[in-house]
């Protein structure tokens, strides 16, 4: 797994009137005081559409989860100080997997809506969005620069 790169567990709580699932909370031991989110949005995304690649490169870290739909999510590590540098490892989260993706910002990342329906992620990241000077630097997502391709099956 890359540096820095967490996954929990999210609990499903089901009975017949349907389903509660937490997906984030000041306890968790997930968050050290600076992962803690600032803010947090919804995306919807429709099937086979790539949303990749971007980075944050001022400190934030972004916490995704999908209550629907699933995403398979890329995150490639060139930090020059990372003991994964030059890894790419794929996540699939969503429906049937419910998981709270933990990604530094500062790795390259994206994701692909997989599956017959629209994604819905919600993300948690760290820092406020800033309209006037966004964090982003992007890639489109199928540059030769990052060694992924979008149409091979995940590998996790």
């Amino acid at each position: 797994m890359i540096h820095d790169v967490e996954l929990r567990e999210l609990q499903v709580n089901a009975d017949d009137r349907g389903s509660l699932t937490e997906v984030w909370r000041s306890d968790w031991a997930f968050y050290d005081g600076e992962d803690e989110p600032a803010m947090s949005y919804v995306s919807v995304t429709y099937p086979g559409v790539v949303r990749a690649w971007h980075r944050h490169l001022r400190g934030q870290i972004d916490h995704f989860a999908v209550p629907d739909g699933r995403i398979k999510v890329g995150v490639y590590d060139d930090r020059e100080d990372s003991p994964t540098r030059g890894e790419l490892d794929t996540y699939v989260i969503g429906e049937g997997n419910m998981q709270l993706l933990r990604v530094p910002g500062d790795c390259w990342h994206g994701y692909e809506a997989i599956g017959d329906g629209r994604a819905t992620v919600v993300n948690y990241p760290t820092r406020l969005y800033d309209y006037d000077d966004p964090d982003e630097e992007r890639l489109p997502y199928d540059t030769d620069e990052i060694p992924h391709d979008w149409d091979a099956p995940p590998h996790r």
